[in-house]
C-alpha cells in the first residue's frame, strides 16, 4: 500500500482527490488537509509515501512546504497554475496535474509513482542479505530469494529460488535475522516469506507447489496478517 496525504485549500478539490484515491486499490489516504501547517504535523510522523500537493495556498505554499522537508515523500502537484510547472519539477516532483484533471490522468501519475517506489524497493532488497553457517562454510543469502524455512530437529533448512541450505540454528534465531513483518511463522516447523505466498486454503498455504500447514497456535497470527492485507 502507498500511504497518501492530500493537501489543498479547496474543499472541492480535496473531495475529488479523496474519491480518486479511493478508486485505486493500492492507495491508502492517511489524511486530507486544507493547509500546509496542518500537514506538517502528520509528515513529522514519517509514514507518508506520497503527497498530493496544491501549490498556491495561504500561509505556506506547496513549494515552501516541500523545501522545508528534510525527508521528502513522492510528490504529485495538483494546481490550477501552469506557470509553476518548472519549479515543481525542480523540486523533483513525480508529476504535475493541472486542474481540472480527469481520473485517467490521475491514474497515470499514480502508476508512475508506484513504479518508482517498486524500483527503489527492489534496489534496496538487492542489498539485503544474511549470513548463515552451513557445515564449515558461511553462506550469504539474499533475503528476497528466500521462499520458506523448515525446521529439522536441531537444524533448519532454508529454501531459496536456487538452492536449499542446511544450518545448525533454531527457528527463533533465524527469525530474528529476517525483516520484521516480511516473514511469518505459520507452524512450529515452518517460517514463510509473506511475499511468496501464491495461494491460501483452509489450514494450509502454498508457495508455488509446496504445501505448508498452518499450525493451531499460529492460526490467529496468520489470520491477523490476512486481515491487515485486506484478505477475508
Amino acid at each position: 500500500m502507498i500511504n497518501c496525504l492530500a493537501i489543498d485549500d479547496s474543499p472541492l478539490a480535496l473531495e475529488l482527490l479523496e474519491k480518486y484515491i479511493g478508486d485505486i486499490g493500492y492507495l491508502r489516504l492517511i489524511k486530507s488537509c486544507t493547509n500546509a501547517l496542518e500537514a506538517i504535523e502528520i509528515l513529522r510522523k514519517g509514514n507518508v509515501d506520497l503527497i498530493f500537493l496544491d501549490i498556491q495556498m495561504p500561509d505556506i505554499t506547496g513549494i515552501d512546504l516541500l523545501k522545508s522537508l528534510k525527508v521528502k515523500p513522492k510528490i504529485i502537484f495538483t494546481t490550477a497554475y501552469p506557470n509553476y510547472a518548472l519549479e515543481g519539477f525542480n523540486q523533483n516532483a513525480s508529476d504535475y496535474l493541472l486542474k481540472p484533471f480527469s481520473f485517467e490522468r490521475f491514474k497515470i501519475a499514480v502508476e508512475k509513482v508506484n513504479r518508482q517506489l517498486q524500483l527503489e524497493k527492489n534496489e534496496e532488497s538487492d542489498n539485503e542479505f544474511i549470513f548463515v553457517k552451513s557445515g564449515y562454510e558461511t553462506i550469504k543469502i539474499q533475503i528476497k530469494n528466500i521462499l520458506y524455512i523448515e525446521a529439522l530437529k536441531d537444524y533448519i533448512q532454508i529454501f531459496t529460488k536456487e538452492q536449499k541450505i542446511l544450518s545448525l540454528m533454531s527457528m527463533k534465531e533465524i527469525l530474528e535475522l529476517l525483516p520484521f513483518g516480511e516473514f511469518i511463522r505459520v507452524h512450529r516447523s515452518y517460517i514463510i516469506s509473506a511475499g511468496k505466498i501464491t495461494k491460501v486454503a483452509p489450514r494450509r498455504i502454498y508457495i508455488g507447489e509446496k504445501e505448508i500447514p498452518i499450525g493451531n497456535i499460529h492460526r490467529d497470527e496468520f489470520a491477523k496478517f490476512l486481515k491487515e492485507k485486506k484478505i477475508k
